[in-house]
């Protein structure tokens, strides 16, 4: 998976830890529609490299899963896992804690790459969210699903509070690992509240 010189090779881990999970979440969607096993395939793929393409397009970087295997295999083996697992496994809210680990990771990660690439920190952050938000966008659409920029609960503001607090630490000096650590830690315990209990903010109008 071609990386920039200047992004720390051991980051990567954050890369196929949200391809995978979120190609979960897109195959999750697959089971609860009983769809065929090439499209859980399709669902799981579009999921886990959307964002990431995206990603890559604007900061002109080699389009991360083109010049690998790694990632698509990674994607297949996800769609698999859900296709072979009892559904009773990923009932009720699983979808959206798998979705949740995958937004904090990738927040990170998108960001850690940008600014691997010379991207300015605030175009950077932009990243970042980017990066964890819109493989599930995409999943949504798809799925013919409210799309979850259109839910009230938190969804892109956990994401941004990751990929902001990991530029904040980089710029601040900490290495990449302990920033990124902190910053998944956040952005997955902000979108938890969400998922558990109701965390929002208010809307216009309110």
């Amino acid at each position: 998976m071609p990386l920039s010189p200047q992004i720390p090779s051991a980051l990567v881990l954050l890369d196929y830890f949200g391809i995978a999970v979120f190609a979960i979440s897109g195959a999750l969607v697959a089971a609860e529609r009983r769809l065929d096993l090439v499209t859980f395939i399709f669902f799981a793929v579009v999921t886990g490299v959307g964002g990431g393409t995206l990603r890559d397009l604007l900061i002109g970087a080699p389009v991360f899963w083109v010049h690998t295997n790694g990632t698509l295999l990674i994607c297949m083996a996800a769609a698999l896992l859900v296709w072979v697992a009892s559904h009773r496994r990923f009932a009720g809210s699983a979808l959206l804690w798998f979705d949740a680990a995958g937004m904090a990771a990738y927040a990170a990660y998108g960001s850690a790459k940008a600014l691997g690439y010379g991207v300015a920190p605030v175009p950077a952050f932009g990243m970042g969210v980017l990066t964890a938000c819109a493989g599930g966008i995409v999943r949504d659409v798809l799925a013919g699903e409210p799309s979850v920029l259109m839910r009230k609960e938190l969804y892109v503001t956990p994401a941004a509070l990751s990929a902001g607090l990991f530029v904040g630490l980089t710029i601040a000096g900490l290495a990449s690992w302990p920033a990124a650590a902190a910053s998944i830690l956040a952005g997955f315990i902000l979108r938890g509240g969400a998922i558990a209990r109701g965390w929002s903010i208010p809307a216009y109008g309110d």
